[in-house]
């Protein structure tokens, strides 16, 4: 059976020229893909299929790297005084490679987080508001099968390289734009920034202790899920030309990225009028499913259903224990709401004496299938 193997990160760079002129530096990179010897899987789906990249920080470069980790030949326009601005967002940051040649020893470390987003990416800088810089892009565009750029929406048109400059130049490009809030609308021309969004979009809504203020998520997700759109979207995009032979033009926004992210929160209003709120790590509509507090940390405990897990009953009042348990009839699930309060006070007396690895052993050795699916430890 044939399966799919990714590429693997980088294992090392290797600068191999470096030269300055008026348009900026142009760095050639060989990466050696060396890896140890692994079943065969089948080529990589994208080989042969060129994406020109212009964009920058998060969303776009998500979208692009998994591009490339598919065998897609991805190359990374930059700015030339400074090049995408993660490279300098550090510590931490990667050293240069001992390998790297005595003429790249004056330049920056990269920072992990530019790192994090643009493996399998080579990269030139040009600056194309000059007309020998945008002679190369526009060369750039002719031979790309997919150009991905997140600036702010109309801003590459006033440089020649907006959907209908590129179209003309190459009818069969798919263009894909990642923006804030979309090519029309009122804010169209408002900068997208994740924790912005995630606020407007109703995440922090939902994200933090019932008593506490709207939290952000500990990573950017927003800026994440959008970049994982635009891929599934370029992806569709490609199988639609092999049909039609046409490039199409992709309007992909962190905001309705962040609204579609929203899930059955959103149903809950669409549906019932049903607003969401915060509950910390707890659950609305399933108990036991929050964090703990234990002797040495703490435990998440997440029962998604009445077999899922078998809790000690050590751990929870005797009255519930049967049904948290051995239940299996789906009323059980309104039973365990109803004392959610209770449940999870006895739960957490229980555990707040008990060291946390060993609880979970404890509590794994409990569930049904033995498994560590519902039961894990924090800190």
């Amino acid at each position: 059976m044939s399966y799919l193997k990714m590429r693997p990160p980088t294992r090392w760079l290797m600068l191999r020229q470096t030269r300055s002129s008026a348009l900026g530096r142009v760095r050639t990179i060989t990466v050696n893909h060396s890896r140890p010897s692994e079943p065969a899987g089948i080529p990589p789906p994208l080989q042969g299929i060129k994406v020109l990249d212009l964009t920058r920080v998060l969303a776009g470069p998500t979208s692009t790297m998994l591009l490339a980790d598919l065998g897609a030949d991805v190359i990374k326009v930059e700015e030339p005084s400074r090049g995408d601005d993660t490279r300098s967002w550090y510590p931490p940051a990667a050293p240069l490679s001992p390998d790297a040649p005595e003429e790249a020893s004056h330049l920056p470390p990269e920072s992990a987080y530019f790192l994090a987003v643009n493996r399998n990416k080579r990269s030139i800088t040009v600056n194309f508001k000059e007309p020998e810089g945008l002679a190369i892009v526009h060369k750039l565009v002719k031979e790309a099968d997919v150009l991905v750029e997140n600036f702010i929406s109309g801003k590459l048109a006033e440089f020649g390289l907006g959907w209908d400059d590129c179209r003309k130049l190459n009818p069969r490009l798919i263009y894909a734009s990642i923006t804030g809030y979309g090519q029309t609308g009122p804010f169209r021309t408002a900068a997208g920034y994740d924790v912005i969004v995630e606020a407007e979009a109703g995440l922090m809504q939902i994200t933090g202790e019932p008593d506490g203020p709207p939290c952000k998520v500990g990573v950017a997700v927003t800026d994440i899920a959008t970049g994982l759109y635009a891929h599934g979207a370029i992806m569709a995009a490609l199988l639609s030309r092999q049909r039609t032979g046409q490039g199409v033009w992709i309007d992909c926004n962190l905001f309705e990225s962040q609204l579609a992210g929203l899930a059955n929160i959103a149903s809950n209003y669409l549906i019932a009028g049903q607003e969401g709120s915060r509950h910390g790590t707890s659950h609305p509509s399933i108990v036991p499913y929050q964090v703990f507090p234990c002797k040495d940390g703490f435990i998440m405990i997440g029962a998604g259903n009445d077999k899922q897990v078998r809790l000690n009953p050590r751990y929870v009042p005797g009255r519930y224990a049967s049904i948290l348990a051995h239940g299996h009839d789906s009323s059980n699930s309104s039973q365990r709401r109803s004392w959610s309060d209770p449940t999870s006070l006895r739960i957490q007396s229980s555990l707040r004496t008990r060291p946390g690895l060993r609880t979970d052993r404890s509590l794994c050795l409990s569930s049904q299938r033995r498994s560590r699916s519902t039961v894990a430890t924090i800190g």
